[in-house]
């Protein structure tokens, strides 16, 4: 009997999204909850579980195909095994004999699936060994010419990535390269061999080979486009900029770094630091905290910080909810747990909603100075940077000090010029003395 597999509820105000990759192919036996397919939303990624257990017959929709909630995907059906792959289909079969019509010798052919044989010699077993290739890993397949019978994949179960595919091109070519040095020796072995003749020169400024490649925006990466685009156009934002002396903070870290994950099983980190500076900084200026709805102003007694992170498809910003009461343990684990799921895709889209306020720390890629976004409807967002030593007078003295720049972005329409500094100051002076995060000063 065949079940219906269907498009799980997205999220509040989420109707559709894009079927970004089967995780399963037809014949493939699935256990009930297993996920059979990846859904690409305005915010997160959703993998699609089977309802039953049984075997995959049939895919309904493509790979980039915009699909609604509730529409029907694919069938499972539950009584049927796995014991035997599906007939392929009289366009599969005319297809395969016109790319390889001697069959032998040659490595598998893509299938108009983008299916092909993987080897995972090195890793952990695989649920098949066929496995199903991405758009963007087929173009790079075709486009480099390698054997992706050869390659190990990097990927999520063992999968191939695009980028195995460019490194696994890389190596053939320093392959080829070296056997190239090695030419000469075979011309002294053979004199008589004539040498080839020179061809033509190529033409001066010719750069050979160019090449472009066109790839549709991902649903999320348009979402976010949209959005900061539309913060441009609606705020009346402006950015000021302090630097901070974090000679402080690290010593705290370097005294209590091995105690502090010996009992937490965290390692301590500065977003904890930043995150109760804001907490502390928000209670005396909470214009940084609020929001606009229509002709009123929100003021909030809680601040929830939307903490940025880097994705593969993109920058998500995860909520640390309740971050005014959390301790510095819970700050870090929440933060981790988020920067892990964020990499995996298996954020929810409950978690990504709500911010009060925002933190990008740009310096872990190595920003030095920066102008973040205010993420709507929020009013403000704090820019971290990289720490560098720098000459500064201390004492009339010049000395170097590890400092950061700090930027803060706001919304002008709420807050004002002495507002946005006052916060500013409030969280270098809980940086630069973290006492003052335990006195609450």
């Amino acid at each position: 009997m065949a079940t219906d597999v269907q498009v799980p509820a997205l999220g509040e105000s989420i109707t559709e999204g894009t079927l970004a990759e089967w995780l399963k192919k037809p014949g493939e036996a699935v256990a009930a909850d297993e996920p059979i397919a990846s859904l690409e939303t305005d915010k997160v990624s959703v993998e699609v579980p089977s309802p039953v257990a049984g075997v995959l017959t049939e895919q309904l929709v493509q790979e980039g195909d915009e699909v609604a909630v509730g529409a029907v995907i694919a069938r499972i059906d539950d009584k049927a095994t796995a014991s035997a792959a599906p007939q392929a289909s009289p366009a599969e079969t005319a297809a395969a004999s016109t790319t390889n019509p001697a069959g032998a010798g040659e490595t598998p052919a893509l299938r108009d699936e983008g299916e092909v044989e993987l080897a995972n010699p090195d890793g952990p077993p695989l649920d098949a060994t066929v496995q199903t290739l991405s758009p963007a890993v087929r173009r790079a397949v075709l486009e480099y010419h390698v054997d992706p019978t050869s390659i190990r994949g990097s990927g999520k179960d063992g999968r191939l990535t695009k980028d195995d595919v460019i490194a696994a091109a890389e190596a053939q070519k320093s392959s080829q390269a070296q056997a190239g040095a090695q030419a000469p020796e075979a011309k002294s072995l053979a004199p008589e061999a004539k040498a080839p003749r020179p061809g033509p020169r190529p033409a001066p400024g010719n750069v050979g080979e160019r090449k472009e490649e066109r790839v549709k925006m991902t649903r999320l990466r348009q979402t976010i486009a949209r959005r900061l685009k539309e913060a441009q156009n609606t705020a009346a934002m402006l950015t000021t900029f302090n630097d901070v002396d974090m000679s402080a903070v690290i010593d705290a870290r370097s005294r209590y770094k091995d105690l502090f994950e010996k009992k937490h099983g965290i390692r301590l980190g500065f977003m904890g630091f930043f995150v109760k500076a804001c907490a502390l900084a928000a209670k005396d200026v909470p214009s940084v905290n609020a929001s606009l709805d229509g002709e009123d102003i929100v003021y909030h007694d809680y601040l929830d910080v939307s903490v940025a992170v880097s994705a593969p498809k993109g920058l998500v910003v995860p909520v640390v909810r309740n971050a005014e009461s959390m301790t510095f343990a819970e700050i870090e684990k929440t933060i981790a747990d988020y920067g892990k799921r964020a990499k995996d895709g298996t954020l929810t889209v409950e978690e990504m909603q709500g911010g009060t306020f925002t933190i990008s720390n740009g310096g872990v890629f190595g920003s030095l100075l920066s102008t973040p976004i205010i993420n709507p409807p929020q009013s403000a967002v704090l820019g971290m940077h990289r720490i560098e030593e720098r000459p500064v007078v201390k004492d009339g003295q010049i000395v170097a000090r590890p400092m950061m720049y700090l930027a803060l972005s706001y919304d002008h329409r709420i807050i004002d010029g002495r507002e946005a500094v006052t916060f500013l100051v409030r969280v270098k002076e809980a940086i630069e003395d973290p006492t003052r995060l335990l006195i609450d000063l």
